[in-house]
């Protein structure tokens, strides 16, 4: 893990896990020079980057600067007091250090023991405006990940203005790679992109206040070729949950720069004499060998040092959640029926979703007012919760704190606590207002309605949604010179509100949601561990869903439940055996009326439960393997490996039926080839070597929309 440093040469060698990132001073300049698979200590590296030239639109610059000569997108931008642009950072010192530093404001991945990882910090600054920038670079011992983030310090006399500050910018020196991507809408959302680059910049971005369901912040540069098990692939993640931009800038000699941060669209930050300004952090993480390797470093990485609080390693509770049971037309009674079947079933929570505040028979009204509707719950919370725990399950609870509706209380007595500008029109959507998050006094609103709660009522799990963009981005309590700021303004507010709640509040279990996957980012898994991955609970969809999310994501993230046919969402009429696999690969739950189920559907999902507490550690906690793709052809199929890999859960899903099919063999991965595994289902042994090299014979499937999981578990010939 050590980071070493040539003085002579000015060379940093950042050595990760497997994977070296070399970068060097040149001409004052920080540059990129190698990042890949890990090259020896010893290795001359003095040779590596070679600069005959001055001119700056041909260095591979890790901070690159705007108006002196480099015509690629920059990394950071200034506008001085006399209305300049043009600052140029020079290199000024280094140092070093164990450990990794916390973000002020911003949530990042943390480390446990100062062993686990080294921090390099280049100092730069610019001696005409005062303006220091100290570029982070953190590697890790066990992960072969690298974070990057960049403080900006304002050391002249004037303000300055920020327009332009991004967490990471990298120069690579040639670009025949694809790039990778999620791209989506609600309802359809991490659906796998991959194409090729070319002359001219791919621009991944949102500008919805949100990380958004239509790009994630994510992209990857794999080499041609690649697939899940071989080549090279560099992946960029940013830890955060606002706009955001993500670059892949082809120049004309052929080398590719990859950028990303905040969104410099609409963004701008007054930075006053002697304060500081903190970017986001970046993940980059490097494989040699494929996009599942990538994929299971960001899911460990996330698991283990990312997510935070008491239930990150704990077992996640099996729900049922009510929204598709009754949406807003419910009664105590009602709800503790269906806690009572759930408790039949093995259910260990009960949630309630929206309808149980205000006057919120629909979704016109009371966003804000977070007082229990006695009409509805003449005993309130605390007494349907007291219900619920006799049923023997947890209790739940639905909010969407970051909302107002103009029918409601809070608005009619703070009608400017809302995002708006004084003139212009208020835009709603889903018949709702967005709430100033950057202003002390609605988050300390929202501090103390929900704390009445939760001290009141005992609540284990909290879902905390989120159903719309932000529109009219404007906060009366700034003024003009900062109105720019307020998009990012919020996304601190929100993570300020979030640290305060989940730390007064450390039992309850939060969920992350936006209509679903609308924000699912690195960013909000730092105070939730889980996401609510999509409103669309279809088996079919949640193939492709599940699948994109996986790239980035741990499972232990993903939220999936089982709901009801035909489904709400496309009107598709799959069975409940397919409908409780595909979730299984998840966080598991049903979002249904179990108190309809027939005596033989009970006695499946009874099988389901039981089958699903027995493999819930290796789902939620093993290795992740995917096998087929759906976005490659009728069949789709994943694995869970336990990390001795003595035992294995093997998923297989088939879409349409096909007729006159040949048997097939599926190949398996990440088994230990010396070991033998029993199948469970038929009791007959196989060596791992034969499982990965040959497969594992398929049994033939009937009708449409069919699924089979197999168990596999290690005897070991001492």
């Amino acid at each position: 893990m050590p980071i070493l440093v040539d003085e002579q040469t000015r060379t940093f060698h950042l050595k990760a896990k497997d994977t070296s990132y070399i970068l060097q001073i040149v001409n004052g300049y920080p540059v990129h020079v190698y990042w890949g698979q890990s090259l020896r200590e010893d290795s001359n590296l003095s040779n590596l980057s070679v600069y005959t030239h001055t001119n700056l639109d041909r260095y591979a610059q890790e901070y690159p600067q705007y108006g002196s000569g480099d015509f690629r997108s920059p990394a950071y931008q200034v506008q001085l007091p006399d209305g300049s642009r043009i600052t140029e950072l020079v290199y000024q010192n280094y140092r070093v250090y164990a450990g990794k530093p916390e973000l002020k404001g911003l949530p990042s991945v943390y480390v446990e023991s100062d062993e686990e990882a080294q921090t390099l910090e280049l100092i730069l600054s610019d001696v005409y405006s005062g303006l220091r920038v100290l570029l982070r670079y953190t590697v890790f011992a066990g992960f072969n990940a690298i974070t990057r983030s960049a403080v900006l310090i304002n050391g002249g006399r004037d303000a300055i203005r920020l327009l332009r500050a991004l967490s990471t910018s990298v120069d690579m020196e040639k670009s025949d790679y694809e790039l990778l991507y999620l791209a989506g809408a609600w309802t359809r959302e991490t659906q796998v992109e991959r194409r090729p680059l070319g002359p001219g910049s791919f621009k991944l971005e949102s500008r919805r206040g949100m990380s958004s369901h239509q790009l994630n912040p994510f992209l990857a540069l794999v080499s041609p070729g690649a697939d899940e098990d071989q080549g090279e692939v560099y992946g960029f993640s940013l830890v955060y949950s606002g706009n955001f931009t993500a670059d892949a800038e082809v120049d004309s000699m052929g080398s590719v720069r990859v950028s990303m941060g905040i969104n410099p669209f609409e963004f701008a930050w007054h930075l006053e004499p002697g304060s500081a300004f903190q970017t986001p952090e970046a993940v980059m993480v490097y494989s040699a060998d494929g996009l599942g390797a990538m994929s299971r470093t960001y899911h460990k990485l996330y698991r283990t040092r990312l997510c935070r609080g008491v239930h990150r390693d704990l077992e996640r509770p099996i729900l049922v959640n009510n929204w598709e049971a009754t949406y807003f037309d419910f009664t105590a009674d009602k709800l503790e029926a269906i806690a009572k079947s759930g408790a039949e079933l093995g259910i260990e929570l009960f949630v309630l979703d929206d309808g149980w505040f205000g006057k919120r028979n629909d979704d016109t009204t009371s966003l804000g007012d977070w007082v229990e509707d006695r009409s509805k719950l003449p005993d309130g919370l605390d007494e349907l919760a007291k219900r619920i725990h006799c049923q023997g399950l947890q209790f739940g609870l639905w909010v969407e704190p970051e909302m107002v509706s103009p029918d409601s209380d809070l608005y009619r007595t703070h009608p400017d606590w809302c995002l708006h500008v004084e003139g212009r029109r208020r835009t709603l959507a889903r018949t709702q207002l967005v709430l100033d998050l950057s202003r002390l006094e609605v988050r300390d609103y929202l501090f103390d309605a929900l704390s009445r709660i939760f001290s009141s009522v005992p609540v284990a799990y909290i879902k905390w949604d989120m159903n719309r963009g932000l529109s009219e981005i404007g906060s009366a309590a700034a003024p003009p010179e900062r109105q720019m700021e307020t998009a990012h303004r919020y996304v601190l507010g929100l993570y300020e509100l979030l640290e305060r709640l989940t730390s007064a509040y450390p039992h309850i279990l939060f969920e992350s949601c936006a209509s679903g996957g609308g924000r699912f980012d690195p960013g909000m898994l730092y105070y939730m561990p889980q996401t609510w991955t999509s409103d669309n609970t279809d088996a079919v969809e949640r193939l492709k869903i599940q699948y994109g999310t996986s790239l980035v994501y741990p499972i232990s993230t993903i939220g999936a439940h089982v709901s009801a046919v035909p489904n709400h969402q496309v009107g598709r009429m799959t069975p409940l055996t397919t409908r409780g696999d595909v979730a299984m690969s998840g966080n598991f739950g049903y979002e249904l009326d179990l108190t309809k189920f027939t005596e033989e559907e009970k006695e499946l999902v009874t099988a389901q439960v039981t089958r699903y507490k027995r493999f819930r550690p290796l789902v939620q906690q093993g290795e992740f393997y995917r096998l087929k793709s759906p976005f490659a052809g009728n069949e789709t199929a994943w694995m869970f490996v336990s990390e001795d890999q003595t035992e294995a859960l093997v998923c297989f899903f088939r879409v349409l039926a096909e007729p006159n099919r040949p048997q097939r063999l599926l190949r398996l991965k990440g088994l230990n080839a010396g070991y033998d595994y029993v199948l469970e289902e038929s009791g007959e042994a196989y060596g791992g070597d034969r499982l990965m090299h040959r497969g594992l014979t398929l049994p033939p499937l009937q009708g449409d929309f069919t699924s089979r999981i197999f168990y596999l578990k290690a005897y070991i010939n001492q």
